[in-house]
């Protein structure tokens, strides 16, 4: 693997007809009809940018979710157990059967009991579509639970675990014991789309797990660049493997932390060197992230994830602190009916905002938070720029941003999301996405369709 490589006859920069040279995975000459022996790309005009970067996703459960079942669609608990069954007739006796995506069904949660009469003759695990929330059936806590359980698991009244467990997510990975999915489809998957990295921001990331993603990179199952948040310490490799990012903290809104052990959390972060990320879907999660912040101290760099509801008395506290928000402009479109059924209306203009944002000086980085949310960043930023949701109905009108705007949301660094755009100019990494179709074509219509190749350090790991 050389790096080498000659890309001919692209856009660059709003420039067209131009050649681009890659040497040892960086940019050496930009300029027209350049000559050389390394491997050939024919642009065939369309426009070359930097590779695109989710800036939040979760890489594991994304690639969990092909073999799971998808629930999201589903509006009755009849509905639920008919698509569960239908899966479970496809497995071995005694497989696991994993649901995604999960929401609440004309008022009627699902628990142990209700899992039970849907499946009882395998383990079954439901995630919630918050990803907060597992519900196992009866089986499945069996093979779980063998006595003493942790605060995560709810009981009811007489002490019996319900099968719903909260925030559970290192408890239960510890008992299930199972091998890692594949990254390879995932990997693939994302350079159809021009991602050449991603940020994975699972919280549960430690040393164990930051192994597994090293021997998947060593194996070739992962291809794009990669930076990992996580809950606590962690190293970056010798040979580079990943970057290490910000210190994730979770938050929910019904069971906030006491202050001051956050306060310290970000406290340590200071002390590795790390900045802090805090996840906050609710105003109540962001009113207590900005107290945080205000208390323990902000630096440039540190993050709000999701940036849910964010009234302008909030938007003016995270400019003030020098926060950045990295947020999910696909929800708009994909939950965005939800949304306008579901929210209090006077929390409807705040949702994931960003025209307001940015002209209010706070940075704003594009992400998916797949499996919650498609892993497209094209189709997140026609969310960005249009604001509708899947029926077509506009929602919050006064947050739409320009089109280079959207695309830019993706285009910054991994250690300035949201910051200036990367560019293609000599001395760069040649992490490049080429389009089929000069820029402004593209993004009159944002699609991945658009993607005519992948490349990251100077090598191809996409071409349609």
């Amino acid at each position: 693997m050389s790096g080498d490589l000659l890309i001919r006859d692209v856009e660059v920069e709003d420039r067209p007809g131009v050649d681009v040279r890659v040497a040892g995975g960086r940019i050496v000459e930009i300029g027209p009809g350049l000559s050389g022996r390394e491997p050939d790309l024919d642009g065939r005009g369309g426009a070359l940018l930097p590779g695109l970067i989710d800036h939040h996703i979760h890489l594991f459960g994304l690639a969990a979710q092909a073999a799971s079942v998808e629930l999201d669609g589903q509006t009755s608990i009849e509905g639920i157990g008919r698509a569960l069954r239908a899966k479970a007739g496809e497995l071995s006796p005694g497989a696991w059967l994993r649901g995604v995506g999960y929401h609440e069904a004309g008022g009627e949660p699902l628990d142990r009991a209700s899992l039970d009469i849907m499946v009882a003759d395998r383990p079954v695990r439901i995630q919630h579509r918050t990803g907060g929330l597992w519900i196992l059936n009866s089986a499945a806590l069996d093979e779980v639970a063998d006595g003493a359980t942790p605060p995560c698991v709810e009981r009811d009244d007489q002490g019996e675990p319900t099968g719903r467990i909260w925030r559970g997510d290192d408890w239960l990975r510890g008992r299930l014991a199972q091998s890692p999915p594949s990254l390879a489809g995932v990997s693939a998957a994302l350079a159809r789309r021009g991602v050449t990295g991603v940020t994975d921001a699972s919280v549960t990331n430690d040393p164990a797990q930051a192994d597994v993603f090293a021997r998947a990179i060593a194996a070739g199952e992962w291809r794009q660049r990669l930076m990992l948040m996580g809950g606590g310490f962690l190293e970056a490799p010798a040979d580079g493997a990943f970057q290490v990012g910000p210190v994730k903290v979770l938050l929910d809104d019904d069971r906030l932390p006491d202050l001051d052990a956050v306060c310290a959390t970000i406290a340590r972060a200071r002390d590795w060197g790390r900045k802090v990320a805090i996840h906050c879907v609710a105003a109540g999660e962001l009113a207590f992230a900005l107290a945080a912040f205000g208390l323990a101290g902000a630096e440039p760099g540190d993050r709000i994830e999701h940036g849910g509801i964010i009234h302008p008395d909030a938007a003016r506290e995270i400019a003030r602190l020098g926060l950045t928000v990295v947020t999910q402009p696909g929800f708009v479109a994909e939950r965005g009916d939800r949304y306008l059924a579901e929210v209090d209306p006077t929390d409807l203009a705040a949702l994931y905002p960003c025209a307001s944002l940015m002209r209010a000086g706070i940075k704003v980085a594009g992400s998916s938070d797949a499996p919650y949310a498609a892993a497209d960043p094209w189709a997140a930023m026609s969310a960005a720029i249009n604001r509708t949701t899947l029926s077509g109905r506009l929602l919050g009108s006064d947050e739409r941003v320009a089109p280079r705007a959207a695309l830019n949301m993706f285009l910054g660094d991994f250690a300035d999301p949201g910051g200036d755009r990367r560019r293609v100019e000599v001395g760069a990494a040649a992490d490049l996405c080429l389009l089929r179709c000069p820029l402004d074509v593209a993004l009159a219509a944002p699609d991945a369709s658009w993607v005519a190749a992948t490349v990251v350090g100077g090598e191809v790991i996409h071409r349609a």
